[in-house]
């Protein structure tokens, strides 16, 4: 009784978690959540924001700068001793008049506004705007990005799927042969070694759901990750995602298309513009700086001064010297860093190409695996049957039929995942375009 009732409380706990509904989601709701979700893309968006702070401290710094600062100081009684004698004074030098100061008090403000400092503003803020541009192209490729690893997420959840029913379809006819050829034994009707094979076929199709049970489990996991769901949501794509396939077109097209879209390529462009930018701004040093001041002091010392108004205003020039032989590091720095992004231009370049044409004869090899695979299942069902109808009229071995059972399924497998993997082609050439979406 024991047994029975733990049996019964397995049954409905397996049945309730394998009853769970699953959530079919589309390709382009995938897209959607992982957009929302990514985190890599929130990071970039920091990057962006980090950019725009930069501009900001640029203008800043054109900003007028203020100053305030005052000190009270307790001073002691000195002795004097003044070795030339004034009048007044006595034979050992000290003045009957000196004053007995024992504190003062000051209290300054200055203000300053550069009014030229040798374009040095001027090409910091425009190197700054072209960081941020950079910054905003680098989140897009990283969006392009995130939505190819959804598709080809997407696409292997589907063949997952795909594997799991028909390694389970598949299961439930070996369990049939096996009763029936258990039976045919029994009666002497077949020869054990026969059952055996069955039995053997049986236990390796088990083997087989196993194996593609757990690849549905990882591709699901990581899929919630990617959609920011919870961990146990049970997830089923949309196969209508898969049955439209568009025209491959021309690799030189795509390859002019990846020129004018290219995020990577843009974005090095707009770096070589804020290196030549720096460049200026590194020259800045070898030119004057002048700049609008304006002060005001109040100085009291008890018994001595009071100067409660003591306002200055005025331009000041200042020239460095020694910039002429401190610049040229700083200079030919700027000018290296320009260098090696117009060389990166070409290393992009060579990389657009490499991965456009491989992008290109990925995706028509994929179409072209369809329609082999196509033919298979047709030749694989075909000569199942054949072979089924001659097993059953004794003209060929059990070890023939269940090959050809296999066949028959592996080509059903194949096919749905050539359909699947030439979604994510064709959505990897258009990443490689620059112009997935």
């Amino acid at each position: 009784m024991v047994c029975l009732a733990t049996g019964i409380v397995w049954i409905t706990v397996t049945g309730h978690s394998y009853a769970q509904t699953a959530r079919t989601i589309k390709l382009e709701e995938a897209i959607t959540m992982s957009l929302q979700n990514s985190k890599q893309l929130k990071l970039s968006q920091s990057n962006i924001d980090l950019a725009g702070l930069g501009i900001r401290q640029v203008k800043e710094n054109q900003l007028p700068s203020f100053s305030v600062s005052g000190s009270y100081l307790r001073v002691n009684s000195p002795n004097v001793n003044l070795k030339i004698k004034q009048e007044g004074s006595d034979s050992t030098g000290n003045s009957g008049g000196m004053p007995n100061v024992h504190q003062a008090m000051y209290g300054m403000a200055s203000a300053s506004m550069p009014l030229f400092s040798g374009f040095r503003f001027k090409y910091g803020l425009e190197s700054a705007k072209y960081v941020e541009q950079a910054a905003k192209l680098d989140a897009d490729a990283d969006r392009e990005a995130v939505i190819q690893n959804t598709v080809a997420a997407y696409g292997n959840l589907y063949k997952a799927q795909k594997a799991v029913d028909l390694v389970t379809e598949n299961l439930t006819s070996e369990r049939e042969r096996v009763q029936e050829f258990t039976n045919r034994e029994k009666n002497g009707m077949l020869a054990r070694n026969d059952l055996m094979k069955a039995k053997l076929q049986e236990s390796n199709v088990e083997l087989a759901l196993l194996n593609a049970q757990n690849d549905l489990k990882i591709t699901t996991i990581n899929m919630n990750l990617l959609l920011g769901l919870p961990e146990e949501t049970v997830l089923e794509a949309d196969s209508n995602s898969f049955t439209i396939l568009k025209e491959e077109g021309v690799a030189a097209e795509w390859e002019q298309t990846a020129l004018e879209h290219r995020k990577d390529f843009a974005a090095n462009g707009i770096r070589q513009k804020a290196a030549d930018s720096d460049i200026k701004v590194a020259k800045a040093d070898l030119y004057p700086s002048v700049a609008l001041s304006a002060g005001y002091v109040a100085l009291s010392i008890p018994g001595v001064v009071t100067v409660p108004n003591a306002v200055n205003a005025g331009i000041g020039f200042k020239y460095d010297v020694a910039s002429l032989w401190k610049s040229g590091a700083k200079i030919a720095q700027a000018r290296t860093k320009a260098y090696q992004l117009k060389t990166n231009e070409q290393i992009i370049l060579d990389k657009i190409h490499l991965e456009v044409n491989t992008a290109y004869y990925n995706y028509v090899l994929t179409k072209r695996k369809i329609d082999v695979y196509a033919k298979a299942v047709e030749q694989a069902n075909e000569n199942y049957r054949i072979t089924k109808n001659k097993y059953d009229n004794s003209l060929v071995t059990t070890t023939e039929l269940l090959d050809a059972d296999v066949a028959q399924v592996q080509s059903r497998i194949d096919y749905e995942a050539a359909k699947a993997d030439a979604v994510v082609a064709y959505k990897k050439l258009e990443q490689t375009a620059g112009v997935i979406n």
